[in-house]
């Protein structure tokens, strides 16, 4: 892991807006969150927790990258090279590491290589993992003689106290970082924002009960009934997906949906924004073709003196502030003359304008078969792909969690990463079990499958024509899976097998034919099952009372000895004579072995079961004994 911590995009981005029930695992769901929406922070202190409870914590290496994934034909493994890093380094994206290489040499950033070899890898790389850097085409920044640090790279030491702060972009990660900068612990002078064109900002999951109950009853609730917390998670996923058949299909019935939802959606950012931000915050195109602001605080902040919202676009960097104007971005029929150029103060630039998502897994190379490259390959086809998301053909025993068209504008990225590890642990146990050396996808299934995808996106919203980050220059979208997580869940529970070639090793193909000797043994018993009833002249009625007679019993008990000895001897004049029986048994319908000392037996009648072996059966609705084991007897 290239982090010094566990946490993924949030070990560094501690501004979250998100339901925790949403974003945390099915297997160990967390019952104590402290809001309904908390903080980013809180959420890497549960992943912490989740690690020590399963016991990983001391089988993860922190600061520590992967250069290169190279298959070994001939020895049919992966040869991983690692580089460890120094303190620090792993929180630096791959292009600022670059930087300190350049400016003080390999031995500032990397300590010790190592090469490993291992039978399988996976990639848990995901999309959000470097962070876009500076403009190149904005000039000046060399020159700023303040802080600037990516959003996702948040630097703690950085005192924001009184300060001048200009805030790159208008996503998700600046939705929730701009309205807590004036405030404490930030105490920002002024915040401004620079945007290119305006994102649909939704209202939040709204907060059972409201956040002050919330709060004060939640955790009592998630904790004290059961299933609570899996309901809860289980409502918020089943709404997301009712909202994806709404909104992203380009179908009648969900482009009538998106009209009215856009409606409620203009009507309540109106409702909320000053006047004079209405035009710029009105898009002009379908909701859910970008990545949707889901807003808690963004709206209402914009009434803060303290924050200015601005789409002049920056134009240089100066030593104490930025440049922006002349014209504005938005809205398109602006009269330039109307923004003249001006400098904005700044002591503190923070850039929110996302992550490079359309270079999978780069800078890390993976070379499979024939010395081919990865992601060459992927370009050679058109761009960013593989098979289910998780596998691309060529490269044995090589897994994606959260591939290419993984992603999901609607749903939890959590989930769906589950259905991608539960889908590559179904191949890598047969491997990690000896039965398959190699699993490769096979070429016709992955060029298939991005096929339907791409064909698929196209009769979505993310084709009405906005410009976002899920899509390359050419056209080409890498980013999300045109279809609900229901189909993506229904994917990975039942792989299609002949869509892999798949090489058993001795041990594999003999547990395979026992397995196929199994089911024929099954399916012939079955057969001959099925014959002996009719032919008895049974029907399937019948046949069900038996089994329901044989299971609950009848009313009476009943028992077979198998090794008895006896003695006639009058117990009760009034009952005639009755025998002692030592004996071992099995008893019907319980099917319990019975070793005892049988010493009484009340309305019994006996009959032999046959006339050559000493073998008897007993039966009485009202069977009154008294027993010892049959060790005490001797």
């Amino acid at each position: 892991m290239q982090r010094a911590r566990v946490g993924g995009t949030r070990a560094n981005d501690n501004h979250s807006d998100v339901p925790a029930a949403f974003y945390s695992f099915s297997f160990a769901q967390n019952p104590g969150w402290t809001s309904f929406h908390p903080p980013g922070k809180e959420i890497v202190r549960y992943y912490h927790q989740v690690c020590e409870r399963f016991k990983i914590t001391d089988k993860i290496e922190l600061n520590t990258d992967i250069e290169e994934c190279r298959w070994l034909e001939e020895e049919q493994l992966w040869q991983v090279t690692i580089r460890r890093m120094t303190a620090g380094m792993g929180d630096l994206s791959a292009k600022d590491r670059a930087k300190v290489v350049q400016e003080k040499g390999e031995a500032a950033v990397y300590s010790e290589t190592e090469i490993v070899k291992a039978k399988v890898v996976v990639s848990c790389v995901g999309g959000l993992v470097e962070p876009k850097g500076w403009p190149d085409d904005i000039k000046g920044i060399e020159n700023f003689k303040g802080k600037m640090f990516h959003s996702a790279r948040w630097d703690e030491t950085v005192d924001f106290t009184d300060k001048n702060v200009v805030v790159v972009g208008t996503g998700c990660s600046s939705a929730q970082l701009v309205p807590r900068l004036p405030n404490a612990p930030y105490n920002a002078k002024k915040v401004t924002q620079l945007m290119r064109s305006p994102p649909w900002v939704v209202p939040s999951t709204a907060t059972p009960g409201g956040d002050e109950w919330w709060e004060k009853n939640g955790p009592k609730l998630m904790k004290n009934i059961p299933g609570a917390k899996e309901f809860l998670r289980f409502f918020i996923f089943a709404t997301a997906e009712l909202q994806f058949l709404q909104l992203f299909p380009n179908t009648p019935y969900a482009e009538k949906s998106r009209k009215v939802y856009e409606e409620q959606v203009l009507k309540h950012m109106r409702k909320l924004v000053p006047e004079k931000y209405h035009a710029i915050m009105t898009p002009d195109y379908g909701v859910g073709c970008k990545r949707r602001i889901f807003d808690k605080r963004w709206l209402k902040s914009l009434n803060d003196e303290k924050i200015d919202l601005t789409t002049q676009p920056l134009n240089r960097v100066t030593e104490t502030g930025v440049v922006i104007g002349p014209g504005a971005t938005y809205p398109k029929n602006i009269n330039p003359e109307d923004y003249p150029e001006r400098e904005v103060p700044a002591d503190i630039i923070v850039l929110a304008n996302g992550f490079d998502t359309t270079r999978w897994l780069h800078p890390l190379k993976v070379v499979g078969k024939n010395n081919t490259d990865l992601v060459t390959l992927m370009d050679e086809r058109g761009g960013a792909q593989a098979y289910q998301g998780t596998a691309m053909d060529g490269f044995p025993n090589f897994f994606l969690i959260f591939g290419p068209n993984t992603a999901t504008g609607h749903s939890s990225v959590v989930m769906a990463s589950e259905n991608m590890v539960a889908y590559s642990l179904r191949f890598i146990r047969l491997i990690l079990a000896g039965d398959v050396s190699t699993v490769d996808v096979k070429k016709s299934a992955e060029q298939r499958f991005t096929s339907e995808i791409q064909h698929a996106l196209k009769d979505t919203v993310w084709q009405s024509g906005c410009s976002s980050w899920y899509y390359t220059e050419n056209g080409w979208n890498s980013t999300v899976y045109p279809y609900t997580q229901v189909d993506f869940w229904r994917r990975c529970m039942w792989p299609k097998w002949a869509d892999w070639n798949i090489e058993y090793t001795k041990k594999g193909l003999w547990n395979q034919r026992k397995m196929r000797a199994m089911r024929a043994l099954a399916v012939l018993l079955a057969i001959v099952g099925a014959y002996r009833i009719r032919q008895s002249g049974k029907r399937v009625k019948d046949v069900r009372e038996s089994m329901r007679r044989a299971v609950e019993g009848d009313g009476n008990q009943a028992m077979e000895i198998r090794r008895w000895k006896s003695v006639e001897m009058p117990l009760d004049a009034s009952k005639g004579s009755q025998r002692i029986i030592w004996g071992s048994g099995r008893s019907f319908p319980a099917n319990r072995r019975t070793d005892q000392w049988v010493t009484s037996f009340a309305d019994c009648a006996l009959e032999p079961a046959t006339t050559e072996l000493p073998i008897y059966h007993f039966a009485s609705p009202h069977i009154v004994a008294e027993a010892a084991p049959w060790s005490e007897r001797r």
